[in-house]
């Protein structure tokens, strides 16, 4: 499926109408430097889009993790958890963050998609 971005350099990708799959993206990981700790979002507490979600700590600094869109927080990737590190080794794949039941899908439209992105993180 098709991954949006966000400008806190967020990763969002749909899987199904109303459920999606969020991580930090290659360049945000890239900043940051070696991942060492994440702090997840609570399972079943529900954000509004642009919410602090979670906390990503790295060698270099510290960052918060931003709700994408609206949604309720339905899985953390406890992989994640224990291994801070698959932030930078798969950040798009086993290195997500968490999963979201989207309160409104029309956010979704709004986000940048790669070309975009690309642009936005050449430019950041």
């Amino acid at each position: 499926m098709t991954i949006k971005y966000t400008q806190d350099h967020e990763w969002i990708r749909l899987e199904g109408q109303q459920a999606a799959v969020v991580g930090i993206t290659l360049h945000a990981q890239g900043a940051l430097g070696d991942v060492v700790f994440v702090e997840l979002p609570e399972v079943a507490r529900s954000y509004a889009k642009g919410d602090v979600a979670g906390v990503v700590e790295s060698v270099k600094a510290a960052a918060d993790v931003y709700m994408p869109l609206a949604g309720e927080v339905v899985e953390v990737n406890e992989a994640l958890r224990a291994d801070p590190s698959l932030a930078n080794s798969d950040p798009l794949g086993g290195g997500w963050f968490f999963r979201i039941r989207i309160t409104d899908p029309a956010e979704y439209d709004a986000l940048m998609d790669e070309p975009a992105y690309a642009q936005f993180a050449q430019n950041a």
